[in-house]
């Protein structure tokens, strides 16, 4: 038996899936990464990098599946394709600006502001907002700081900082998802998983299958894949990171459903619209039914 088991590994497609290393990802990824899960067929390898790094890792197709921005999407269409499930998205709430004293929305204009990466959502976001901004691209742990010290007049949190601010005395500006959701009446999609045109849509229908039944195993096991995910809180509290989780791994992460596929090619649309993003404005989605 012990034979069958290593000929049968042996023989299994090692899929390199790469994900951000933040509570929420891993609160995902739990039934994958400790094999509650069955991938027959499939063997995983999980790779971890902040979200803008996996963006820029994606124009060299170097992970097979991977977490990216939707506005980092629009650069990679052609070689990559959305998977229908492990998506975030933020329902009246996302990424905020914040600042060191209230300002108001026409203050952030040629304001000096710390960014995530030229290639998130939440910059997209942003300059939807606000076109005028100065942006300065910098670590994402590090935005609440720079703010803090007055490296930079406001600093645009995603991630656990969205919940960590008001702790650091700092002042919300706007939350984008908020805003987003007043303009269009949509949850604002973040970031989705994606996976490389290359390995055809038989391997993508299994691999949004084994994605899907993962996040369905941690919403099940919930204590258990919260607290696999605290190594991975960064400092939170358990009801902060148990909050944080509730807000990104939901209904919207085992599928989009119509709604969010909207929501997807609303936010597209737009970014082509403002010539911040290049076209076309429509997204493909492959699910794990066959087409």
């Amino acid at each position: 038996m012990a034979t069958a088991s290593r000929e049968a590994t042996s023989k299994a497609r090692e899929i390199k899936l790469a994900h951000s290393p933040d509570s929420d990802d891993a609160f995902m990824f739990y039934g994958l990464a400790t094999h509650k899960v069955r991938t027959p067929g499939l063997q995983f390898s999980h790779v971890l990098a902040d979200i803008e790094t996996l963006n820029q890792a994606a124009n060299d197709e170097v992970y097979d599946v991977t977490a990216i921005s939707f506005a980092a999407y629009a650069h990679l269409r052609e070689k990559y394709v959305l998977l229908d499930c492990g998506a975030s998205f933020g329902e009246g709430y996302g990424p905020i600006v914040v600042a060191s004293h209230p300002l108001r929305r026409e203050e952030l204009a040629g304001m000096r502001i710390g960014i995530p990466g030229l290639r998130t959502t939440a910059y997209l976001t942003l300059k939807l907002y606000e076109p005028r901004i100065s942006p300065v691209v910098m670590a994402f742990d590090k935005i609440l700081d720079a703010v803090r010290s007055g490296t930079v007049e406001a600093g645009l949190l995603i991630h656990e900082g969205q919940l960590l601010f008001p702790q650091m005395g700092l002042h919300r500006v706007v939350d984008l998802g908020q805003w987003w959701l007043e303009q269009t009446g949509l949850p604002l999609p973040l970031g989705g998983n994606a996976i490389r045109r290359a390995l055809g849509a038989r391997t993508g229908r299994q691999v949004a299958k084994v994605i899907r039944e993962s996040v369905a195993y941690s919403l099940e096991h919930r204590e258990a894949a919260l607290n696999y995910a605290m190594q991975f809180a960064r400092d939170m509290e358990p009801e902060l990171a148990d909050k944080f989780v509730g807000m990104y791994v939901n209904k919207w992460t085992l599928g989009y459903g119509e709604p969010g596929r909207r929501a997807v090619r609303e936010l597209l649309a737009r970014g082509v619209a403002a010539g911040l993003i290049p076209g076309p404005a429509e997204p493909e989605f492959l699910s794990e039914a066959a087409e």
